[in-house]
């Protein structure tokens, strides 16, 4: 698991660490300094132009001191100043005359403006930026996205890129390495922060994770933990022990498709068998019964009619009530349609299902149309809407949304307690506690029609086998994002299909059981695997 901080939780780590544990300022820097420097080493020859564009906060001084560091180990570094100089840091203040005293080149950027090539080390704003950026240092950061740079080198952040969110404050510069502090920060996993960051390099410097405790122990921050799952967190998936049947391993119900929309159903129902549960039933209309059996025969089908729920709504009812009591967990919603009738099959099922239920797709859809729904949610209920159904169920547009994916997520959760999946290019679990699961997995071969189908079914499995709904659906999402890809690995990211998709799921799922066996070889990292 990896641990990601907000802009929030980083400086109040930094200031216990400071005041507290008694690491001054200037040692931490000149360790953030040196990480700086080493990634730009590893990049250029000694004979290309390194330009550190600095800011007056402290991610200018680091920017200095690396400057400073490459310009001893004779680099040709020079320092490019932006911001008012009367309101620079002390730290900063002092590192910029460290530089003017080793008589390293040092200009304004109006004077940078006329030109320069070679590496830039990104040292305008750091994790404190709160607002937009205007006036002299947006056009600074357009006058350097002007230039002719071979390589960009961010310090902790790209320039413009909220720590939290990942969104850009107005402009932003783009690195190919991102040389972060301590934790990597939320900002650099979310989009487009992400696309900005490049490579990002975890430096340590100083940051223990005593600090980390007691900056929350002292409540310097109230948010509860972010993080990340990698490959080794593969070890979450539930055992399977070998005295076992069926039974052992979880039944799924999916309740999905509606005439002439059977392949929601089945590439839910295929997914979740790929990833391991024992027995899987779909609850959809009479019309999929055939195809479905033929598509995926190792399903069972248990099916209704619309004319049924609109004429005897009493035996619907003891149908839905005796799958949902069949099922450890239930996959409702995909390709159901938003008929009149389909308000009753969600309706119905949320209130009988006393196990995990994943809502996706239409159901969601209904539920934004009828919102009294939402009197059936419980701690057992994980949604997983992409950005459009997420903006139906609580009324912000997607623009509002994109600018806070975590937020927008956690708050939803928080109202009523339910485990929140909101789905883009870097997924969010959260759930009603305030933990916040960002996902790094995964990649454009998935915007595909089935692939959220897959999801559902993916999380399902892993809820059937007991899984509680937030880890069960952190992991799904990783899980979704590995067999991306892999599948880009093997194929490329244009030919996917959804079922080859659940497939790739399940086989990221044995190579999870191997690793769990000690019997496959770990040596190449996640490269290896996938």
């Amino acid at each position: 698991m990896r641990n990601l901080v907000t802009g929030q939780k980083m400086k109040a780590i930094d200031q216990y660490t400071i005041e507290e544990i008694g690491i001054p300022s200037l040692v931490l820097q000149e360790r953030a300094a040196w990480c700086v420097a080493c990634e730009v080493k590893k990049r250029i020859k000694k004979e290309t132009p390194v330009w550190a564009v600095c800011g007056t906060g402290n991610n200018g001084a680091d920017a200095v001191a690396a400057a400073r560091i490459l310009w001893e180990e004779g680099y040709q570094a020079a320092i490019i100043l932006a911001g008012d100089r009367a309101k620079e840091t002390s730290e900063c203040t002092v590192q910029r005359k460290i530089a003017e005293n080793l008589e390293i080149p040092m200009l304004s950027w109006q004077e940078a403006e006329e030109g320069f090539s070679g590496a830039v080390i990104d040292g305008l704003f750091g994790v404190g930026l709160t607002r937009n950026i205007e006036g002299e240092y947006r056009d600074c950061m357009e006058m350097v996205k002007r230039q002719p740079v071979s390589i960009t080198v961010a310090v902790d952040i790209p320039s413009g890129v909220d720590s939290d969110t990942g969104s850009i404050m107005g402009i932003a510069l783009k690195a190919d390495v991102t040389v972060t502090f301590g934790w990597e920060k939320c900002g650099t996993v979310l989009f487009p922060g992400r696309d900005f960051a490049g490579r990002v390099v975890i430096g340590k410097i100083g940051f223990s994770d005593l600090s980390c405790q007691k900056a929350a122990g002292k409540k310097l921050w109230e948010e509860k933990k972010s993080f990340a799952y990698d490959i080794s967190d593969l070890k979450r998936l539930p055992e399977r022990p070998a005295y076992s049947n069926k039974g052992t391993f979880g039944r799924v119900l999916v309740a999905a498709g509606s005439k002439n929309m059977s392949g929601a159903a089945y590439f839910a129902a295929r997914a979740a068998y790929r990833c391991g549960a024992g027995l899987v039933k779909i609850l959809t209309v009479e019309d999929n019964r055939e195809i479905l059996q033929q598509q995926l025969p190792e399903a069972i089908v248990a099916s209704y009619s619309p004319e049924m729920i609109r004429e005897d709504t009493e035996r619907f009812g003891r149908l839905l009530e005796k799958e949902c009591v069949w099922a450890d967990a239930v996959v409702l919603g995909p390709g159901i349609g938003t008929e009149p009738y389909a308000r009753e099959l969600v309706a119905g099922v949320l209130s009988f299902a006393c196990s995990t239920i994943i809502v996706d797709a239409d159901a969601l859809n209904i539920i934004s149309r009828n919102p009294e729904i939402t009197r059936y949610y419980t701690e057992n209920v994980i949604i997983t809407p992409h950005l459009g159904e997420m903006a139906r169920l609580t009324g912000k547009s997607i623009q509002e949304i994109q600018q806070d994916v975590p937020g927008t997520a956690a708050e939803y959760s928080a109202k009523w307690g339910i485990t929140c999946v909101l789905k883009d290019g870097a997924s969010v679990v959260t759930d009603k506690d305030g933990a916040r699961y960002l996902n790094t997995s995964g990649n454009n071969v998935l915007a595909k029609a089935g692939s959220g189908d897959v999801l559902t079914g993916i999380i399902g499995a892993f809820c059937a086998r007991g899984m509680e709904p937030f880890e069960g659906a952190s992991l799904g999402v990783y899980v979704h994002g590995i067999a991306g890809d892999m599948y880009k690995n093997k194929k490329g990211n244009a030919s996917l299909l959804a079922g080859e998709l659940a497939d790739m799921a399940g086989e990221a799922v044995d190579k999870g059981y191997l690793r769990q066996e000690k019997r496959y070889d770990e040596s190449g990292e996640t490269e290896h695997f996938l």
